[in-house]
């Protein structure tokens, strides 16, 4: 009686790993899939700034210069188009592995997108999006504040959107605000 038992234990031992590995792989195939940032080795931030193989910036093609007014420039549109956590944390996951940090901890880095929100940057594409930390010699805050004072000078009318989202896309440290 006890072998009997327990090859009927076993038995559904089994077949409870099984129900849940199939469950495991069909809850995985409905999860949104996002795109690798690029396919390279490793990417590599430069005293703050993204690598340009893995992060060279994306614009979204619906803001150009000439509806800069109805969108950019219009109060609280960025939200409009913010993508949300769900998406920009599993895309800083698999991008702060592919930066090879050390520090795995989500909420040490921003995801930045590297041609701001307030400039058209495009709100999804992963080539636009990085895990910019927090702190260091160029912490995100100090880029946000880079991005404020550019996105006034835009709305105003004193630089072309087109400059400006080179200029940061390229090396915004040294963009003078």
């Amino acid at each position: 009686m006890t072998g009997r038992r327990t090859a009927l234990f076993l038995f559904l031992g089994v077949c409870l790993a099984a129900i849940l590995v199939g469950l495991a792989l069909a809850w995985n195939s409905k999860q949104p899939s996002i795109a690798s940032p690029v396919d390279v080795a490793a990417c590599h931030s430069n005293h703050g700034l993204p690598d340009p193989a893995c992060t060279p910036g994306a614009a979204d093609p619906r803001v150009t210069q000439d509806n800069i007014h109805s969108t950019i420039c219009v109060s609280g549109y960025s939200a409009t188009v913010r993508p949300p956590p769900s998406y920009t944390d599993s895309l800083k996951r698999q991008q702060i592995s592919a930066y090879r940090y050390t520090d795995p901890n989500l909420a040490d880095y921003e995801g930045d997108h590297l041609i701001p929100l307030e400039l058209g940057g495009s709100p999804t594409d992963p080539k636009n999006l990085w895990p910019e930390p927090r702190g260091g010699d160029f912490r995100a805050s100090k880029k946000d504040a880079l991005e404020n004072s550019l996105h006034a000078k835009v709305c105003a009318g004193l630089v072309t959107l087109a400059a400006e989202r080179a200029s940061i896309s390229t090396n915004w440290e040294s963009t003078s605000a």
